[in-house]
């Protein structure tokens, strides 16, 4: 492993288990086992390292979603595998949430953080997944439903952090698959 993807990975663990403003450059640098000035040889900024971390976890992130989600059966069903399997991940001890959305909330009073460029682009990639999977299977409202889901999906997040019940998540999912099946029947209905 590179010393820049040490030092991402380093960062991953801190500012993921902790406070992005709390963990300090000199933090990651000696988890990392490299100095500050070799950090800063990589990442000019703290800021620029916080966005990285953030840009490291886009794909991965995204990719686990879908892999709970599925690519079979009907999208109610792959909806409420992908929320049920969320459950099971908040309850682990290190489950701290969304990471894009923890650095949105630390960093809402930093307008032009990069981290949150990050951020946005994540959520806008992963309702585009969405709103294509929807549009594939045939929902004629598919952006609409996207966005419903995503909603869903970040506010059972949000009520798993401060309550560390996992059956928010469960419930979302059973909301998601609702609002997909209510919108299956008027389709059905439209057409038949």
């Amino acid at each position: 492993m590179g010393t820049r993807e040490r030092i991402l990975e380093a960062a991953d663990g801190l500012f993921y288990a902790g406070s992005i403003r709390e963990v300090s450059v000199e933090r990651v640098a000696e988890r990392a086992g490299v100095t500050k000035k070799t950090l800063y040889y990589h990442f000019r900024s703290k800021d620029d390292l916080v966005a990285a971390y953030l840009d490291a976890r886009q794909q991965r992130t995204l990719e686990r979603y879908q892999n709970w989600a599925g690519s079979r059966g009907p999208m109610a069903e792959r909806m409420e595998r992908m929320f049920a399997a969320l459950a099971e991940a908040a309850k682990e001890p290190d489950w701290r949430g969304c990471g894009f959305i923890r650095a949105a909330v630390e960093l809402a009073d930093s307008p032009g953080h990069p981290a949150l460029d990050v951020a946005r682009s994540h959520k806008e990639s992963f309702e585009t997944w969405l709103r294509r999977d929807l549009e594939r299977a045939g929902y004629a409202e598919a952006a609409s439903l996207a966005r419903m889901i995503l909603v869903l999906l970040d506010g059972a997040v949000a009520r798993m952090l401060v309550h560390r019940n996992p059956d928010y998540a469960v419930e979302a999912g059973r909301a998601a698959g609702l609002v997909l099946q209510a919108a299956e029947s008027q389709r059905l209905r439209s057409t038949g």
